[in-house]
């Protein structure tokens, strides 16, 4: 007869001694350990030489912080656009390239992009709260469309308030350094504030698409041209009402989104009403023909603030990629840390969209009762 009332300690010892009856100590670990190593291939890992990048004082444009870094991968090499921040306390966009994704190489001395149009160089009180500068362009997005000879960044341009900007600049200029950058178009409406938007990687349906805000939708604005938008791009943002998610405050995208198999792979940053003090970063798969369509969605944050890096800085508490890349097998996320440093993160691709297209993004909690499943 079996006691109803029989606690989990006594569970947890019966299914031990049955354990122990059909396997050796050293093979039910050796299971164990297998099983777990399977789940955790498909968790994001940070960079042990983290961070990648920081203040260099030799350098007085980028002497006080350098973080969110744009991120593109050229050739075998990835090239970094990060932003920086120095004595003069206006933000700008640094250079910096890696062989293998994750020791940088080269760092430019010079700034490798300046927002140059409008009040873009007065000192204005609206761009202190949006990483510690008083003007100039920040938060840098990179990516080229299709086959196209050239690469389109948007960025958050302080001019006239916190607008987009978009720019471009032709690959073998940039790859040598030569930064010929078209002249900024100011596509957000004056009089409101902007952030965040990204270009797909490839036309939709014949078309330019720039996603503008996912929350509390998606929304995506098709284009023929991004040579010269006439007309500034409405958009609307919320961050929608609390819910029982860990992204119950949904902010914005992160990288330009990755064409997959499964749809686009689009990284997004989300913060929890519980508790607002932390940036984390999620991921969710779109449809390609029609990417307003969420078919999978990380049920739990897959990157959160929890290194000294991120907590030590103008800003603890933030993780805020804006790069991410597919490099050999993996998948190679760049991200700036408390609003000062270029950090970088890894997993292998195939691995981690096969977790989150069946929603096993999170590693789960090996709980007693599972210890049957190990038997069999």
């Amino acid at each position: 007869m079996v006691e109803k009332n029989i606690s989990k300690e006594s569970l947890i010892s019966m299914f031990k001694e049955i354990a122990e009856k059909r396997f050796s100590g050293k093979k039910i670990k050796k299971k164990i350990a297998e099983k777990v190593s399977r789940k955790k291939e498909h968790v994001i890992k940070k960079c042990k030489e983290n961070p990648i990048i920081s203040p260099n004082e030799e350098n007085d444009w980028e002497s006080w912080q350098t973080f969110n870094p744009a991120a593109i991968l050229i050739g075998d090499n990835v090239h970094l656009l990060y932003r920086a921040i120095g004595n003069d306390a206006i933000s700008r966009l640094g250079y910096a390239a890696s062989e293998d994704g994750f020791n940088v190489d080269e760092r430019h001395p010079e700034p490798a992009y300046e927002h140059c149009t409008g009040d873009a160089g007065k000192y204005v009180c609206y761009s202190i709260a949006s990483g510690g500068s008083w003007g100039g362009c920040e938060d840098p997005r990179i990516v080229r469309v299709g086959d196209e000879d050239k690469l389109y960044i948007t960025y958050t341009a302080c001019d006239g308030g916190l607008r987009v900007g978009l720019s471009s600049i032709k690959i073998k200029d940039f790859v040598n350094k030569n930064w010929r950058w078209t002249t900024p178009q100011l596509i957000s409406p004056l009089g409101e504030v902007h952030k965040n938007w990204i270009i797909f990687p490839e036309k939709i349906n014949g078309k330019y698409a720039i996603m503008h805000s996912i929350s509390p939708d998606i929304s995506i604005e098709y284009l023929d041209s991004l040579e010269d938008i006439s007309k500034p791009i409405k958009s609307y943002y919320h961050p929608g009402k609390p819910k029982k998610r860990w992204d119950s405050f949904v902010r914005g995208p992160g990288p330009p989104p990755i064409k997959t198999k499964y749809g686009w792979l689009l990284f997004y940053h989300g913060m929890n009403h519980k508790d607002m003090s932390k940036y984390k970063l999620g991921a969710m798969i779109l449809d390609l023909k029609d990417p307003t369509k969420v078919l999978y969605r990380s049920k739990e944050a897959l990157l959160v603030p929890d290194e000294c890096y991120e907590n030590e800085g103008f800003k603890a508490g933030v993780i805020y990629a804006l790069g991410a890349v597919v490099k050999d097998e993996d998948l190679l996320i760049y991200y700036g840390g408390a609003d000062s440093y270029v950090c970088v993160a890894h997993v292998n691709f195939e691995k981690f969209l096969k977790a989150l297209t069946k929603k096993k993004i999170k590693l789960p909690k090996l709980k007693f009762l599972k210890i049957k499943k190990l038997m069999k």
